[in-house]
């Protein structure tokens, strides 16, 4: 079992503060969703957890250590896997040579997204919205990690994909914080913990079920 957490967590972009005090645990083996409109600081929690932003007040706690000076790459070594919303894949390389810079075996990948298997020879940049999205998320199973953050990981994906996409997400051995705008569809029924943000702060926090029916696509 591993667990990630803010403590008073305090984000700062220039004059602005993005995270006012956040407050919250991600238990794992499990599925956490940070749930906000744009700019209401979900982003900016998955960030300062993978510890791609320095917090200004508060702490950041994995596995009942204050990790919150150690650096992103170090927490990436640890098995911290952080997959952005946008600018995350590189699109000049081939799908075989971006899986390759997380493993040199794909199999894992392309048996959770069997469609990429006949694109390995294409540059990333060519595929669609949904095909690089299922890119950048094959190296959540690559990695092996044991934290993983995801930023929309259903991002231009077709529903199929998505619903498949969040059971592979449930399945995971690892502490799983998804960020989304909406309860998915695909998680209706499904065990996930939930943390509403609005404006920088948490202002709902309980089991999915208590949202009710999940809103249309």
């Amino acid at each position: 079992m591993t667990t990630v957490s803010l403590r008073h967590a305090r984000v700062r972009y220039g004059p602005l503060e993005a995270l006012h005090g956040v407050s919250l645990t991600a238990p794992g083996p499990g599925l956490t969703v940070l749930l906000g409109r744009n700019g209401s600081g979900r982003t900016t929690v998955l960030r300062a957890l993978a510890g791609a932003v320095p917090l200004s007040g508060g702490t950041v706690w994995w596995d009942g250590q204050d990790v919150t000076g150690v650096p992103a790459y170090e927490r990436a070594r640890r098995g911290l896997c952080l997959v952005p919303e946008r600018r995350a894949v590189f699109g000049s390389l081939t799908v075989r040579e971006n899986l390759a810079l997380t493993s040199p075996d794909p199999t894992p990948a392309l048996d959770a997204y069997p469609p990429l298997r006949p694109l390995l020879g294409r540059r990333a940049g060519t595929l669609s919205g949904g095909e690089q999205r299922m890119l950048a998320l094959s190296r959540v199973w690559l990695a092996r990690a044991r934290v993983v953050l995801v930023d929309e990981p259903a991002q231009g994906m077709s529903p199929a994909v998505a619903a498949r996409t969040y059971a592979l997400l449930g399945a995971l051995d690892a502490c799983v914080v998804v960020a989304e705008q909406r309860l998915p569809p695909a998680l209706h029924g499904r065990p996930a913990f939930v943390y509403e943000l609005r404006r920088g702060s948490v202002v709902f926090a309980g089991e999915a079920g208590e949202l009710g029916e999940p809103n249309p696509p």
